[in-house]
């Protein structure tokens, strides 16, 4: 390894330990446990399954220590299902006509693929957010 991808690395990895650092210092760790706790118990009071609420509360905590912002797509898609549901046209509401008009027949054919498993991850995403929505108490 190069000395200046090296210095670069440790730079990076300074910078990483001085985010925990002030995430420690601020009590965030302590308030993000006392959090899922909170959360867990309200599943189990629920019927709803413990193991699952914990792993989807871990990934939320995650996404908010690596400063994860939504993405424009999911939150289209977030906006249908909360107005109208599942409808049966939602690769074609999706569909960036104007591109999709400068495709090619292949192209055409990959992109409805590429589009449909976008939408299916993102669909899958909403209905997690749903089934857990109760606990959201930052929402």
């Amino acid at each position: 390894m190069s000395k200046e991808k090296r210095t670069i690395e440790e730079r990076t990895l300074r910078a990483e330990a001085r985010r925990a650092k002030s995430r420690i210092k601020s009590g965030f760790w302590l308030e993000c446990k006392e959090d899922i706790t909170a959360k867990l118990e309200q599943a189990r009071a629920q019927g709803i399954n413990e193991s699952k609420a914990g792993q989807y509360f871990k990934t939320q905590v995650s996404a908010k220590i690596a400063g994860e912002k939504e993405d424009e797509f999911y939150l289209r898609v977030k906006e249908m299902l909360t107005t109208e549901g599942e409808v049966s046209d939602a690769i074609g509401r999706l569909t960036d006509k104007e591109y999709y008009n400068t495709l090619s027949y292949e192209e055409k054919q990959r992109y409805n693929l590429t589009l449909s498993e976008k939408y299916l991850r993102a669909l899958e995403r909403f209905r997690k957010e749903c089934e857990f929505d109760v606990f959201n108490t930052n929402a």
